[in-house]
């Protein structure tokens, strides 16, 4: 069974598709083990609640220095003994000692189609914001897996969204989630909990 630690800055939704799709077993073979937010008002947090899924808060601004942060969130990640991370709305960049301790085991939902609009200050609105003032047609999600980079690590999976006539950041926001996030990052989950997938040469191939 692949434990999980999902974390999350805000309200959750791609956390409420894990857990969904973990209850009606769309992802087998998994088990989210904490939830792990930044925010200490974050709606995520509630949700683990009510899903009976422990909760921790933890934040850089409530430690002295940055690397206290890394070791205590390191930490927890240790103490659930966890198998993955799933970063699902995290507005904190994982400590370089965290992304070297889960080598290819955390894994990140970008809401494009890297390698457009990703990288430094390309998150949340921020995208939808970037691909509406290009005028593309097409934008989506990613799932990929996280390196010393920012989403540079090698792509699992990707749903492509039409961007329609008349969208406005939020629109497309809440497309993209629910036609394209919402679905790929749970079955980037099953395919890792179920052995399927692996890196050779920075590129993901299905076994």
């Amino acid at each position: 069974m692949l434990k999980l630690a999902v974390l999350v800055s805000g309200g959750g939704t791609n956390l409420q598709a894990i857990i969904d799709k973990i209850a009606d077993k769309t992802i087998t073979n998994a088990k989210i083990e904490v939830v792990i937010s930044n925010k200490k008002d974050a709606y995520a947090l509630e949700r683990a609640k009510k899903h009976g899924i422990a909760d921790c808060y933890l934040s850089p601004k409530d430690f002295a220095t940055r690397p206290e942060f890394d070791q205590a969130l390191l930490e927890c990640l240790q103490k659930y003994q966890i198998d993955l991370v799933v970063l699902a709305g995290y507005l904190v960049i994982v400590p370089k000692n965290v992304v070297e301790a889960y080598e290819n085991r955390i894994i990140n939902i970008h809401p494009s189609l890297i390698p457009s609009f990703c990288g430094d200050g390309f998150y949340g609105l921020k995208v939808h914001e970037a691909v509406l003032a290009r005028g593309n047609k097409v934008t989506g999600a990613t799932v990929h897996f996280v390196d010393d980079g920012t989403d540079t690590g090698p792509i699992i999976t990707q749903k492509a969204v039409y961007v329609q006539e008349g969208d406005t950041p939020e629109i497309l926001q809440k497309r993209v989630m629910e036609e394209a996030e919402w679905n790929i990052l749970p079955q980037a989950i099953d395919w890792i909990a179920n052995d399927q997938i692996e890196v050779i040469d920075h590129i993901v191939h299905k076994k």
